[in-house]
């Protein structure tokens, strides 16, 4: 199937790249979340990347304001029945997950691709609770969107080779690189990742190496542009803890045990770049 139409719930980090991406790209979107504040703090953020491009000359203005004319947004999830792709992207919750999606199946068209961007919960539990998986997917993006060129594109046990289909040559429309994954706990990047970011925080939990230094170490010894601190406050420090709770159980090895220090940073509500205060301040 042809998609022109979008939908994305979730109007936070990776829902507004999302939507900006779909809009640049030349799809109407809609952006959907539970507050017009929500809504509107999605829109600032996506129209301050959209400036951004534009200041370094990788998008004209014009093509901005096109992109920014294609975006509407609604609290209301009757406007989901226009869509031919609605993608999920609320916080890594699964109650919060299949809430979203069942709401989802009741509003959405029959024919439309319904697409979660989880990180790290299974696609073939999430399609599980829809009266027809068939039509479900993983559409994992990476942030920032806007700029990671990086989609994991996740089958269940139920997902149609037609949705399959689709879903990828969505992803090239949206200029990324699609690769495909098998259902599996934290697909391929985060499975690796993740456990990665959380081994850090035993290494400064531990006391071998200050936070700087131990950014500067797999930045400089492992040619990585950032560290995985660093990265962690980026993505956030929830976030990360979360993945690493789902590992834990889903695996029910005690590797993926996360760090009590990632935990109690958690607990302290020093969640990263989006609360101003992680490993770093900002």
């Amino acid at each position: 199937m042809a998609i022109e139409t979008l939908a994305v719930i979730g109007a936070g980090t990776m829902g507004s790249g999302i939507a900006q991406m779909a809009a640049v790209a030349g799809l109407n979107v809609t952006m959907i979340d539970v507050t017009d504040t929500a809504l509107g703090k999605g829109m600032s953020t996506l129209t301050s990347s959209l400036g951004r491009l534009v200041d370094k000359q990788k998008l004209d203005a014009a093509t901005r304001d096109a992109a920014l004319a294609r975006i509407e947004t609604s609290t209301d999830y009757q406007h989901l029945a226009a869509a031919d792709i609605v993608i999920e992207a609320a916080t890594e919750k699964i109650d919060l997950k299949i809430q979203i999606l069942k709401q989802t199946e009741l509003m959405a068209r029959p024919d439309a691709i319904i697409a979660s961007n989880t990180s790290s919960i299974s696609i073939t539990s999430l399609g599980a609770v829809l009266a027809d998986s068939s039509r479900f997917i993983g559409m994992h993006f990476f942030n920032p969107v806007p700029l990671m060129p990086l989609v994991e594109i996740i089958r269940g046990l139920q997902t149609s080779a037609a949705a399959a289909d689709a879903v990828r040559e969505l992803a090239v429309r949206l200029g990324k690189t699609p690769i495909a994954v098998t259902n599996s706990p934290g697909f391929v990047v985060n499975r690796i990742l993740v456990p990665m970011i959380n081994e850090a925080f035993f290494v400064l939990a531990e006391g071998v190496a200050t936070a700087e230094e131990i950014d500067a170490g797999m930045k400089l010894g492992a040619n990585h542009p950032i560290g995985p601190l660093a990265l962690a406050d980026m993505v956030g420090l929830d976030v990360c803890l979360s993945v690493m709770d789902v590992y834990l159980k889903d695996f029910g090895d005690s590797k993926y045990r996360a760090c009590p220090l990632l935990r109690e940073l958690v607990a302290a509500g020093r969640l990263g770049r989006k609360t101003g205060q992680g490993v770093y301040k900002y």
